[in-house]
């Protein structure tokens, strides 16, 4: 089997039932505040656009490229469709033209013509991805099998393992969120939360290496670059040990420290081959691979330079003036608060926007959405519980798009500061994530569906119960005990055992307590 390294989480997988082209993203996203790293725009885009099957994994943007799928991508190629609970990724693709589908079945193996196989396992909470998230396990003729995991976090590895041994393990290791750079913290408390989220990022990625036992593992899907001078603070070239967005070769160092060397980094234009046998080799488009990302800056700086004109007529596209804010939220967003049961309930209190001009902390307008009662306001002064800071003309530009997604397109843009009161509250993104009304009632009823599990483990001298009561991961395999304080290191989530409350968000206690208790 031949891999092509294509940039970010996209590939060009080569078998003998023909190609597969997955998460092709070239263009800016998110505000033209994310670039995939190394730059992938030079690559021949069109031949690689005749692939026989397309994978996009999921709608984040940078996996889903919109303006590179319309250009570059044949029309006539057969998408290989997840199973997600609502239809968007489908008609997303129908409508830039695509009208070849196999609709996979979760967990289910499709045959292709030659003999290769193909599973897709989706993922389906409300926190994966927007409404979803994937991997694809390929089986060529001849055994040799592949598992693009991507940016995905399964809770249980054995359905890829179950048909066998993995030969290339494709996965994520960098972040990929907001937190904890936008912030409103002390630069000490901002880089220490850094520091663990970077930790954490690999720890849970060695974790997926381990139960895979892969023959050669790919560092993919991550990091993006910031080339917009307002970000390009974010780029992990400042020494920074709570930087959150590491690069494919400081994660393979951290990796051979494990006692890992068998890893492959993929370059755009990198070709890799893996057999059945165990065997595998790459060729890369450069002669020295480290001494390539020993000058990362420079090749930064000058991607930030061709990348200027770009930024600048994104920003000169968000201004939407004749958009009245407030009025538009109302009519929109108010009747989706009405009928947010579960999820209003959760976030339990207000959520105020602060509305600045552009390119300035000048505030000209701030809004409310009040989750208590069910209603978009004027700012009157009250205590908030979550604070987001952010240009008016961004908001006016998803008004004027009619984004369904703020998680999608404007958070992930880090293009806003936040503040909070109190622990992370996942249902203040769940809602600004589902801004549809199919997208809200599926949640709902995600949410609704929700059971505590009565299972309990022992572990450490302490018994609780073995699901994880964010997305149910097994703390069986992802739970760490330090001090009193359970860890699901599948999402970082902590818990003090002593009481069972959440140290991470409000609303997910557990059910805990010493061992010797539970036993008399």
């Amino acid at each position: 089997m031949r891999i092509t390294g294509t940039g970010h989480a996209s590939m060009f997988i080569e078998t003998a039932a023909g190609s597969i082209l997955c998460d092709p993203w070239v263009n800016p996203a998110y505000f033209a505040s994310w670039f995939p790293f190394p730059d992938n725009s030079r690559l021949d885009w069109d031949a690689l656009g005749q692939a026989d099957y397309l994978y996009v994994s999921h709608l984040h943007r940078d996996h889903f490229d919109e303006e590179h799928l319309t250009k570059h991508i044949s029309k006539d190629t057969t998408v290989l469709l997840p199973e997600y609970p609502t239809s968007e990724l489908e008609s997303e693709l129908r409508a830039l033209g695509f009208h070849k589908f196999i609709k996979t079945v979760s967990e289910e193996i499709v045959e292709l013509p030659g003999g290769v196989k193909v599973m897709i396992q989706a993922l389906t909470s409300p926190t994966d991805g927007p409404i979803g998230d994937s991997s694809l396990w390929v089986e060529d003729a001849d055994g040799t099998r592949l598992l693009n995991q991507n940016d995905a976090r399964p809770t249980d590895m054995s359905v890829f393992l179950q048909h066998g041994k993995i030969h290339a393990h494709l996965l994520q290791f960098s972040g990929a969120i907001w937190f904890p750079m936008v912030y409103e913290l002390p630069d000490n408390a901002k880089r220490a939360f850094g520091k663990q989220k970077r930790e954490r990022g690999f720890d849970r990625s060695l974790r997926y290496i381990d139960d895979v036992q892969g023959d050669w593992v790919f560092p993919i899907a991550g990091p993006p670059c910031f080339l917009d001078d307002a970000l390009y603070p974010f780029n992990d070239v400042f020494g920074d040990e709570g930087n959150i967005f590491p690069d494919q070769m400081a994660y393979v160092q951290w990796l051979e420290q494990q006692g890992h060397d068998n890893n492959i980094i993929l370059l755009p234009g990198s070709v890799a081959e893996v057999f059945a046998d165990g065997r595998g080799s790459v060729e890369h488009p450069v002669d020295d691979l480290r001494e390539w990302f020993a000058n990362k800056k420079q090749h930064l700086d000058e991607f930030k330079e061709r990348m200027q004109p770009r930024i600048a007529a994104e920003k000169a596209s968000w201004s939407h003036p004749e958009i009245d804010v407030l009025e538009t939220l109302r009519e929109r967003i108010e009747p989706l608060m009405a009928s947010a049961e579960h999820i209003a309930t959760g976030i339990g209190g207000p959520v105020r926007f602060d509305l600045t001009a552009p390119d300035s902390d000048e505030v000209v307008e701030s809004i409310v959405f009040d989750f208590l009662e069910r209603k978009i306001h004027p700012d009157d002064g009250g205590k908030v519980r979550y604070r987001f800071r952010t240009e008016r003309r961004l908001i006016e530009h998803l008004l004027h798009i009619r984004e369904v997604d703020w998680v999608n397109s404007l958070f992930l843009s880090c293009r806003f500061t936040a503040a909070r009161i109190g622990q992370y509250n996942e249902y203040v993104y769940a809602f600004f994530k589902c801004l549809s009304e199919e997208r809200l009632q599926y949640a709902e009823g995600w949410y609704a569906e929700q059971r505590p599990d009565d299972e309990d483990i022992v572990m450490n001298g302490w018994q609780f119960q073995r699901r994880c009561p964010h997305l149910k991961a097994d703390l069986s395999v992802f739970g760490k005990i330090e001090d009193g304080v359970l860890t699901c290191q599948m999402h970082g989530w902590k818990w003090n055992l002593k009481s069972g409350k959440c140290m991470t968000s409000v609303g997910h206690d557990i059910r805990s307590c010493p061992a010797e208790a539970a036993a008399n």
